[in-house]
């Protein structure tokens, strides 16, 4: 891939909620000199509540539906660095069309890392159970499959800084495939 149309070719960061992908993606972004946009702060921006309140609403399969629009939207643009919900990668289209359009960045994390991140959250819906610990177990487990099988990259951000993640992310774009083929682990 050309370095300009690597400079255009999008960039989606997936992975679990407290995985680091808003923090990491600003920074990214900046790094690049690319739009930054967090998914789920643009559905809120775009329904006029938070995300805790469309759950509430509509149920995870409302959210679901909103969510899938929005990334058919966004993962069009050129250019762009996008922080994907934690359960953007549930829907077979949404996956198809992150590593179909984009260059897609796993976000890695232990439990436990996750745990020391969230524990204190009492914004995330799909936290606010008796064990939010065990939660997390059982989402990674479930999810973990699917955003290694939609990613060109995978990067560990366990007690790393957010300085050397984004460092990792830049020296592996210009390996990252044209049109979604191959993998590049870096974990």
């Amino acid at each position: 891939m050309t370095p300009e149309a690597q400079r255009q070719r999008p960039i989606f960061l997936v992975g679990m909620m407290g995985s680091g992908k808003s923090t990491v993606g600003r920074r990214l972004a900046a790094v690049l000199g690319r739009p930054f946009v967090d998914a789920d702060r643009e559905i809120e921006s775009r329904c006029g509540v938070p995300v805790a309140t469309i759950f509430e609403l509509e149920g995870e399969d409302g959210f679901r539906r909103r969510e899938a629009a929005l990334l058919d939207d966004l993962t069009q643009r050129d250019g762009l660095v996008l922080a994907t919900g934690g359960g953007a990668v549930l829907l077979p289209e949404n996956r198809a069309r992150l590593r179909e359009r984009g260059c897609v960045v796993y976000l890695n994390a232990s439990v436990q890392d996750l745990w020391l991140r969230l524990r204190n959250d009492r914004a995330r819906p799909l936290l606010r159970t008796p064990d939010p610990r065990r939660r997390i177990a059982e989402l990674i487990d479930a999810r973990g499959p699917l955003y290694e099988a939609c990613a060109h990259l995978t990067v560990a951000t366990g007690r790393q800084p957010v300085e050397r993640v984004v460092a990792e992310i830049v020296a592996a774009l210009t390996d990252c495939p044209s049109h979604g083929h191959g993998l590049i682990q870096n974990a």
